[in-house]
């Protein structure tokens, strides 16, 4: 199952700490994500925890360091995962947050992951909408069918 911390980190936590990997010189899948009461709430609801998460790092975002993972916490382990509709909805809403807040030029130039249980059956669909760079892949990544992922990302991609 999933695992979670007793004490919560703070998202200006998370950000001081992608401020050290920067400085020592290494780079960052930085992941995103909200739990399923948000994600039941709408569209509107996630984008809203989505700048929770993402106010404290703008200034730090660098395509050629970081990479934005976003990671539905409903989906961590279980087997669900977004619609590729409702995946590139939100990777959409990223990009556009990071667009007017985030550095001149970043948001076209970043990358942004899907972390939801993807798979070698999802891979496909999700690979084909626009906003999603690919994939921080799981449990998928222990099996012979990491290897249909990667087609997926790749055909689509490059």
């Amino acid at each position: 199952g999933v695992q979670t911390c007793a004490l919560p980190i703070s998202n200006e936590t998370l950000a001081t700490k992608l401020k050290y990997i920067l400085d020592a010189g290494l780079t960052c899948v930085y992941c995103i994500g909200e739990p399923k009461e948000i994600r039941e709430k709408g569209i509107e609801a996630v984008l809203a925890e989505m700048e929770v998460q993402l106010k404290p790092i703008y200034a730090l975002l660098d395509p050629a360091k970081v990479v934005i993972a976003y990671e539905p916490v409903w989906a961590i382990g279980t087997g669900l995962t977004a619609t590729p509709e409702a995946a590139q909805e939100t990777h959409k809403g990223i990009r556009d947050m990071i667009k007017e807040k985030g550095p001149e030029g970043c948001a076209e130039a970043i990358r942004i992951q899907y972390g939801g249980s993807a798979n070698a059956k999802n891979a496909p669909d999700l690979s084909a909408q626009p906003d999603i760079d690919g994939f921080l892949v799981g449990g998928a990544s222990l099996k012979p069918e990491i290897a249909d992922v990667i087609k997926a990302i790749a055909e689509a991609k490059c």
